[in-house]
């Protein structure tokens, strides 16, 4: 299988494209016909797609069993909130939950990259679609005797106009950021952009006229609700973007294999499972907001270290700073996810965990974007302005001043004292644009931090669930709640 550059985009673009696009449409249908029996399908449908990726004889093939894997996912992922939020009615009982959730989401994420490496190096690319499927079917296996079935009694109808211009509004927004951070087809982006703006526009002014909504976008009214949801998607953005660049540091400046750089990983994983439970016993002596801000400024402090950052670093460093961005990410994510399905009814829970699901899409794709546009444009110039003294035909050096793993192509072509000085040009400048992108991701955190130090200071209203409470009843006769606005007084 030998996929153009455009197919190899559409294969890494097209799982977050149909996840992002998707979220909203199917943490509706769960609780219309039932979050348990959402997540089970998604479970079925990413089964499937991950053996259809393994099977694949063509890049088109692989493109669409990606984006199969994508609507699993999209199924899957807001379920699992929703079931969490319903499961645990009892404020303490949930926080640990959500803690359990967290950590296994941060620890995914970050054994992730090691396990995949880890597989694709001894085995084959197919093998990592096939990892997927044993898990699936332990989740098909178990779940529907562990997990208790849930839904909204309340949700009478689906509007499919909502729907699709939910899909249109946000696979627009996602592809257009996608096009910018490519910096091809500009026109085809602010189209893009265009449509998904208006039809996002259309989307709420029509959820606020419906009797019954796809969405209540009234849940943003709720500060808590609102504060949590921005302050993630600032820190995912942030976290995303320059992490991306600290794990390539690794490979392509300090020469380290895969299974060498996979070994200062372990730290992150480790502190990426701490931190969650480590926020859900700080939040017993301290407001949620102070708890979430310390993180995400430890988070910023981890970038911060890349102003030490140098071609000829330990490896220590780059570990030093990716534990510390994921225990203080770890912690700020873990208890913002916590207060966003905290802060509304439990008969709305897919619903937030939509929204919050969402705002992760959208933070990963910015991140990847914004940050991963500062490191290639920074690389990009100090290389062109590096290699003009080298004499270098202006085609080797236009490789080697797109990315860092071209030049160790060129380098690699040209050999000798030249080539061993494009290699070191390119990593001055890899290693500059990794602190540029570092002090800008510690820079976000910080005004996450700052966010949720400002909208969320104010204690999170309380609601006692007396036992044997119906999670799916909407009464709510000692509720905080008002028409889907918390209460102001405190």
């Amino acid at each position: 299988m030998s996929p153009t550059g455009i197919e190899q985009l559409w294969m890494i673009d097209i799982y977050s494209l149909v996840v992002a696009s998707l979220l909203v449409a199917m943490a509706v249908l769960g609780e219309r016909f039932g979050r348990r029996r959402n997540l089970l399908i998604g479970a079925v449908i990413f089964a499937m797609a991950s053996a259809a990726g393994a099977l694949a004889t063509s890049p088109w093939m692989l493109i669409g069993a990606r984006a199969l894997l994508g609507v699993g996912g999209a199924i899957m992922m807001p379920s699992t909130l929703s079931l969490v939020r319903n499961m645990f009615l009892d404020r303490q009982q949930r926080r640990y939950a959500m803690a359990v959730w967290a950590a296994m989401a941060s620890v995914g994420a970050a054994v992730g990259p090691i396990v995949g490496g880890w597989v694709i190096d001894t085995f084959s690319w197919q093998a990592a679609f096939l990892m997927n499927i044993p898990v699936m079917l332990l989740l098909l296996v178990l779940g529907p005797f562990l997990l208790p079935e849930s839904r909204n009694p309340d949700l009478h109808r689906i509007d499919v106009l909502s729907v699709v211009l939910s899909f249109v509004g946000l696979i627009g927004v996602v592809y257009a950021i996608k096009t910018f951070a490519g910096g091809t087809d500009m026109a085809i982006g602010v189209a893009a952009l265009v449509l998904g703006v208006v039809a996002i526009a259309l989307f709420v002014r029509r959820q606020l006229t419906l009797t019954t909504p796809l969405l209540d976008v009234r849940l943003f009214r709720i500060p808590y609700f609102r504060g949590a949801v921005v302050a993630d998607l600032l820190s995912i953005l942030a976290m995303v973007g320059a992490l991306v660049a600290l794990i390539q540091h690794l490979q392509l400046v300090l020469d380290l294999s895969p299974s060498r750089a996979s070994v200062w990983l372990i730290p992150q994983a480790i502190l990426a499972a701490v931190a969650a439970f480590a926020a859900a016993t700080l939040v017993k002596r301290f407001l949620p907001a102070y708890v979430i801000s310390a993180g995400l400024l430890i988070a910023a402090a981890g970038f911060a270290l890349t102003l030490f950052l140098s071609p000829t670093s330990s490896p220590a460093l780059i570990a030093t700073c990716l534990a510390l961005v994921a225990l203080g990410a770890g912690i700020g994510l873990a208890l913002s996810n916590d207060i966003i399905m905290s802060s509304v009814k439990p008969e709305r829970a897919g619903q937030a965990a939509a929204i919050s699901e969402t705002a992760y899409e959208l933070g990963t794709t910015l991140g990847t974007a914004v940050l991963g546009g500062v490191l290639v444009t920074w690389y990009t110039r100090v290389v062109t302005s590096g290699t003009e003294s080298l004499d270098l035909p202006a085609s080797l050096a236009e490789r080697a001043s797109a990315t860092m793993a071209e030049a160790h192509l060129v380098a690699a072509e040209v050999g000798g004292p030249t080539g061993a000085a494009v290699l070191e040009v390119a990593k001055d400048a890899f290693t500059e644009a990794i602190t540029v992108t570092g002090i800008a991701g510690a820079a976000i955190m910080a005004l996450a931090a700052i966010w949720a130090g400002v909208t969320l200071r104010a204690p999170l209203p309380t609601r006692t669930w007396p036992q044997g409470t119906n999670a799916n009843s909407s009464t709510e006769q000692h509720s905080p709640w008002v028409d889907g606005a918390a209460a102001e007084t405190r």
